[in-house]
């Protein structure tokens, strides 16, 4: 693990290629776990990532160790509602808390009137499923996207705070 701490900033367009390597390589697990090469994260072009960048209801976060983008989440803004979704940790970073860390980073780049934060995974991710329910978010439904299912949670801002494990004095 590197000395140099993770700083939280958004990632600009100049950065898209980097963001679209880390996606990539943090996607090929979850490609392998539902034997799908072709999972949308996998075939985003440069130019697709660049275009949901510029949109006025996308910001994307990133965690930076030095110069290097180490993890990033997609946060997508409609009404009192935000999407995370494309949250990726680059694989040899995996396991140190950096997912845990870019789902608490979302807060601050939030409008005032959102109300409900919404992510979503693969049925199967349980990783992915136990990451999300740690950090406050409630199974919500399943919803079939051809041979994929994903299952979509829900956490209403200021009603359900992460579990802290410290014994109470």
């Amino acid at each position: 693990m590197s000395d140099a701490p993770t700083k939280i900033a958004l990632v600009e367009d100049d950065h898209a290629g980097e963001l679209l390597t880390l996606r990539r390589a943090a996607f090929v697990t979850e490609a392998q776990l539902y034997d799908d090469p072709r999972i949308p994260p996998l075939t985003q072009t440069l130019h697709e990532l660049r275009e949901d960048m510029a949109r006025d209801d996308v910001v994307t976060v990133g965690a930076w160790e030095g110069h290097r983008l180490i993890g990033s989440i997609r946060v997508e803004l409609e009404g009192s509602k935000a999407t995370l979704g494309r949250l990726a940790v680059a694989p040899d970073k995996q396991g140190l808390g950096i997912g845990t860390q870019m789902l608490m980073a979302v807060a601050p780049y939030l409008p005032p009137d959102i109300t409900e934060v919404w992510v979503f995974t693969g049925k199967d991710s349980k990783q992915n499923l136990s990451l999300y329910t740690r950090n406050g978010y409630e199974e919500q439904f399943d919803q079939a996207a051809g041979d994929l299912t994903y299952t979509y949670l829900r956490r209403v801002l200021g009603s359900v705070e992460v579990k802290d494990e410290t014994p109470a004095q």
